[in-house]
């Protein structure tokens, strides 16, 4: 009797196993949902991402864009407000020939002054190749006349976030 109880017994918690609760698992639906939905998510997020990476580089553009300008206007200073005996062309009105020589540095009463660590790179285009104006280009010019460098700006066709072009900046 006790093996016939058993095998009953046992049959009986098997059926009532399977109607009472399913077995645990995912099934293929299920997995199909999950699935569509993590890619949901994830087709939202790349714009996003693509958003962020752009305006990480504008801000380092417009930040080496600052320094580059900054560093000009200290050169400029340094000849005109201090009186710093540094040789300049004569049509340069005090403006530097190029962006290595604030890199390099001049000679000040015997210490090299140096007003740029190195030419940064441009963000958007990758490259240390910067557009420059001098002093006597046209405020909009994209062509360098060569006395001096008055100003640098981006070569980059790209647009920026706020609609303006970066070669504007």
């Amino acid at each position: 009797m006790r093996a016939s109880e058993t095998q009953s017994g046992f049959c009986r918690r098997t059926l009532d196993a399977g109607a009472s609760g399913r077995e645990s698992g995912l099934t293929l639906v299920e997995l199909i949902v999950v699935v569509a939905m993590v890619a949901i998510l994830a087709s939202a997020a790349v714009p996003i991402a693509r958003f962020q990476v752009k305006r990480t580089k504008e801000r380092e553009l417009r930040r080496d864009l600052w320094e580059m300008r900054d560093a000009i206007d200290r050169y400029k200073d340094d000849i005109e407000l201090r009186g710093a005996p540094i040789q300049t062309k004569p049509d340069s009105m005090n403006y530097p020939p190029d962006l290595q020589t604030l890199v390099d540095g001049v000679d000040i009463q015997g210490k090299k002054v140096r007003f740029l660590r190195r030419i940064p790179v441009d963000p958007m285009t990758g490259s240390t190749d910067w557009g420059l104006r001098s002093n006597q280009d046209d405020p909009d010019s994209t062509s360098f006349g060569g006395q001096n460098v008055y100003d640098v700006y981006s070569k980059s066709d790209g647009v920026a976030l706020d609609g303006t072009r970066y070669s504007t900046w």
